[in-house]
């Protein structure tokens, strides 16, 4: 762009405003810092990483990263009174493209059937798109050494396990063990089947019934209640889980942990 007078004047490329909102997730480039925007002022931004941990930073002059471009966080013309929350209790991502099955990260979290599946994705779906994981389910323990070699586990390839019924002494344990290693991280829950870590108030009950040995879990369960066959007691099951509150402590935990390890 020239002057009257012929001078060539030097413009530059002016940095777009981005109004902070609730659950935007930028990265401050200097520190390397990256988080969902839960509170902003005037003068400050605070941003949370997915572990929970918090950082504050100047609003100005200050340049952020949001979606991999430069840009200068603004107060929203209605500053957001606190982040939304997905159903797992993190910060709820908002102006993200979640990975596709294409962009997805190598490493995997293994469960043990369908139900588990589902379950997880009911819970974590928006953690685990964000961070790109995929949850796939073994249907059984059966074999599962050649299963974990099959996969080819490295640093930049994990796996995590969650496994059903991890207790001392069982099969499943010693299966785990065999497994576990700096890339295989095995966890669990010690109930025997994944519907137990479902809190009983969540589905309408005091407890969950005692299922004599060699019956199958589910069978006895949905005889007991007269809830008709196993796919109509998963429906109701999985039906009532709407967050992590209606779940029991160690499986939290054990999904926890496996999200972590396989996002470092």
């Amino acid at each position: 762009m020239f002057t009257a007078e012929g001078v060539r004047r030097v413009t530059r490329k002016a940095i777009p405003e981005v109004p902070a909102e609730a659950g935007l997730v930028v990265e401050d480039p200097g520190s390397g810092f990256c988080g969902a925007v839960v509170a902003v002022d005037v003068r400050e931004v605070t941003l949370e990483d997915r572990r929970g941990g918090r950082r504050v930073f100047p609003l100005r002059p200050a340049a952020f990263l949001v979606e991999g471009a430069v840009a200068t966080l603004v107060v929203p013309k209605r500053a957001p009174q606190g982040p939304s929350r997905s159903a797992s209790g993190s910060v709820k991502v908002v102006g993200h493209t979640a990975r596709t099955a294409r962009t997805a990260r190598a490493a995997r979290i293994w469960v043990e059937g369908l139900h588990d599946a589902e379950l997880v994705e009911r819970v974590w779906g928006h953690d685990l798109r964000v961070e790109g994981i995929v949850v796939e389910p073994m249907h059984g323990m059966d074999d599962l050494a050649a299963a974990v070699a099959a996969f080819e586990p490295g640093p930049q390839r994990r796996l995590g396990i969650l496994v059903d019924h991890l207790v001392a002494g069982t099969k499943e344990t010693r299966a785990a063990q065999q497994v576990a290693g700096p890339n295989v991280l095995v966890t669990g829950h010690p109930y025997v089947d994944v519907w137990e870590a479902v809190k009983p108030a969540t589905v309408g009950i005091r407890a969950w019934p005692q299922v004599p040995r060699g019956t199958d879990w589910k069978t006895g369960v949905c005889a007991a209640l007269r809830w008709g066959e196993p796919a109509d007691g998963a429906r109701r099951v999985l039906g009532a889980v709407r967050s992590f509150r209606d779940l029991e402590t160690p499986l939290i935990g054990a999904v926890e942990q496996l999200i972590d390890f396989v996002t470092v």
